[in-house]
C-alpha cells in the first residue's frame, strides 16, 4: 500500500512516524516540504499526490493543513494534530477522514480538532484522542496510526473526548 505522508513543520521526510509505518510493510512516500511557503507545499503535495496514486494520504500538523488543501478525490485522510487553523483557506474535511489528536497537545489546541470534525459533519468515532504531546511518536499512537491507514481504528479504539 503507497502511503503519501506530509510531514509538519520543522520536521522532515524521515522522521520517526513514516519510518514506523515503512518498517510495518507500508510504501511511505515524504516529500521534503519547505517551511516558509505554504503554496510551494501544497503544490509539492499535490504534484506527488497525482505523480504516486496514493491509498491514503498523512498529514501531521501543518501537513495536516497541507493534505486539506489538496485534491484527493476518494483517497482517505488521516490527520494528525492538524494545524488547519494556522495555514490553509480550507475549515472542513470529507466524510472518512480519521484525525488523531493528543488532548495533552501544546502545540495545536485538541479543541481545533473537535472543531473540525464538527465542520466536517463526521462522527464522534472520526476524532481519535491519543499520545502524550504534539509529536504522536508513542508506541500507542504509532499503533493507532498505522492501525487507522490500515483499516477501521474507531472500532478498535474509541474516542475519550474531553
Amino acid at each position: 500500500m503507497i502511503v503519501l505522508f506530509l510531514h509538519g513543520w520543522g520536521s522532515g521526510p524521515e522522521g520517526k512516524k513514516p519510518s514506523f509505518l515503512r518498517s510495518h510493510g507500508l510504501r511511505v512516500i515524504t516529500p521534503e516540504l519547505p517551511d516558509h511557503d505554504f503554496e510551494a507545499s501544497r503544490d509539492i503535495a499535490q504534484q506527488t499526490f497525482d505523480e504516486m496514486q496514493p491509498a491514503v494520504v498523512i498529514g501531521s500538523s501543518r501537513g495536516g493543513a497541507v493534505a486539506m488543501n489538496i485534491e484527493t478525490g476518494l483517497v482517505r485522510l488521516v490527520l494528525l494534530c492538524p494545524a488547519w487553523k494556522v495555514w490553509g483557506a480550507e475549515t472542513t474535511v470529507k466524510a472518512g477522514t480519521k484525525i488523531l489528536h493528543s488532548p495533552k497537545d501544546c502545540v495545536v489546541p485538541f479543541q481545533d480538532s473537535i472543531e473540525l470534525a464538527a465542520n466536517s459533519g463526521l462522527p464522534t468515532t472520526a476524532l481519535i484522542a491519543t499520545g502524550i504531546d504534539h509529536r504522536l511518536g508513542d508506541l500507542e499512537s504509532l499503533n493507532r496510526i498505522l492501525l487507522s491507514v490500515k483499516g477501521d481504528l474507531a472500532s478498535k479504539f474509541p474516542t475519550n473526548r474531553k
